[in-house]
């Protein structure tokens, strides 16, 4: 449909604009935040600043997932993943969804100006910008490095939570960030085994839909390789603790586990037990980087 139906029942329609905001990528973005502002400051920050924080974020990742869907609403309409979403089933028109992203994202900068500070609403504009414009017109439908590059964007939310509590960046920061970085190519080519024809059908160079699926396999194993060191550099530069020490050598020797099944098995059943594992792997760690801080009170 190339417009909204207006007969739709209001709460459909409502619906339709929370799923622009691709809400379960929103839920994993705030459970890499909140951590990061208590390891920041090594303890609970005041619950203004954390609700102003989460928040902010919120609505910064809801404008830009908005955006890419927006762009991305032609491909979508061909992928067998994408093939419900609002501006696919016409539940909101490509106008709205464009006005919706642009009200998050000025109502983001302002909270987070106004209430955190001026350097965490300019990370999180940044990072909105960085993914529309680097990964979603340029990147996504030409190079099959677009989730390397593009994954940054996702690993801005550490900073944003780090700055929200320094007002500044530092090594520690900077090296969960590289932790998110490292993490998004295993995470997101483990989903893509599965939807690698999705891909093909709309061009779309994702690496397991244009690479033999051994080097695909070996390529993952070497990132998820870089985020077990990662981790524990970021433990090093931040002087973990036992709790958290524990949480990155089990949760990460899992990791490798699974990948190195599925550089012996390239299924997409072992596939996806490795990208389900990515979610849990990351919301244990960052789970036992927060519950460190208080163990050291």
């Amino acid at each position: 449909m190339s417009g909204a139906d207006t007969g739709r029942p209001l709460r459909q329609r409502l619906g339709g604009f929370v799923a622009l905001t691709k809400p379960r990528i929103i839920e994993l973005l705030l459970v890499t935040t909140l951590p990061t502002m208590i390891v920041a400051d090594h303890g609970l920050p005041s619950l203004r600043l954390i609700l102003a924080t989460l928040v902010g974020g919120t609505l910064a990742a809801g404008g830009a997932n908005a955006t890419n869907m927006y762009v991305d609403r032609d491909i979508d309409a061909v992928m067998h993943r994408t093939a419900r979403r609002p501006l696919v089933t016409g539940a909101v028109t490509p106008r709205e969804a464009l006005v919706f992203a642009i009200g998050l994202e000025v109502a983001a900068f302002a909270l987070l100006w106004g209430v955190v500070n001026l350097l965490s609403a300019a990370l999180a504009l940044g990072a909105m910008l960085f993914y529309v414009f680097v990964y979603t017109l340029w990147l996504k439908r030409t190079s099959v490095q677009n989730i390397v590059i593009g994954g940054a964007a996702g690993a801005v939310p550490v900073l944003v939570g780090w700055a929200a509590v320094r007002d500044s960046i530092g090594l520690a920061p900077i090296l969960l960030f590289a932790l998110i970085f490292v993490w998004t190519p295993p995470h997101f080519w483990a989903l893509a085994f599965r939807y690698r024809d999705d891909y093909r059908s709309v061009d779309v160079p994702m690496m397991p839909s244009v690479a033999p699926l051994d080097r695909v396999a070996r390529q993952i194993l070497a990132y998820s390789l870089l985020v077990v060191a990662t981790s524990l550099a970021f433990g090093w530069a931040a002087g973990a603790g036992a709790v958290y020490w524990a949480a990155a050598a089990v949760t990460g020797a899992i990791f490798l586990g699974y990948a190195l099944r599925l550089l012996q098995e390239q299924s997409e059943a072992r596939a996806m037990r490795l990208f389900h594992w990515s979610i849990t792997y990351v919301t244990l760690l960052f789970a036992a980087m927060a519950i460190d801080q208080f163990v050291h009170l």
